[in-house]
C-alpha cells in the first residue's frame, strides 16, 4: 500500500509522522503506541486511532500482530518541524 495519490496530512497527522520519523532516526527502529502516546499526552485510544487513520489514509505502513513496526510512506522532506530540527534525510530510513 502507498500513499494515496493527492492525498494531503492534517498539521496534526503532521505532527505525528515527524514524531514517528525522528524517533526511528534516533532509536533505530519505530516508537511504540506508548511512545506517541507519551510523547504527545494523550490517551491510549487517542494513539490508536491516530495511526489507524494514518495507515488508512496510505501515510504509515504496520505489519499486524507485529509492534514497532509503523513505516512512514511519506518522503521525509515533506514532514513537519524536520528541517527545524537540523534532521538531514536519508535513504537509510
Amino acid at each position: 500500500m502507498s500513499q494515496k495519490s493527492g492525498a494531503r496530512f492534517t498539521e496534526k497527522q503532521g505532527y505525528y509522522l515527524a514524531f514517528i520519523h525522528t524517533y526511528a532516526h534516533m532509536f533505530g527502529r519505530p516508537p511504540a503506541e506508548a511512545d506517541i502516546q507519551r510523547h504527545f499526552r494523550v490517551s491510549p485510544p487517542s494513539v490508536h486511532q491516530m495511526i489507524v487513520t494514518l495507515e488508512r489514509n496510505g501515510f504509515i505502513r504496520r505489519q499486524p500482530g507485529v509492534p514497532r513496526s509503523i513505516e512512514i510512506l511519506v518522503p521525509p522532506e515533506n514532514l513537519p518541524i524536520l528541517e527545524w530540527l537540523g534532521i538531514r534525510t536519508s535513504k537509510s530510513l
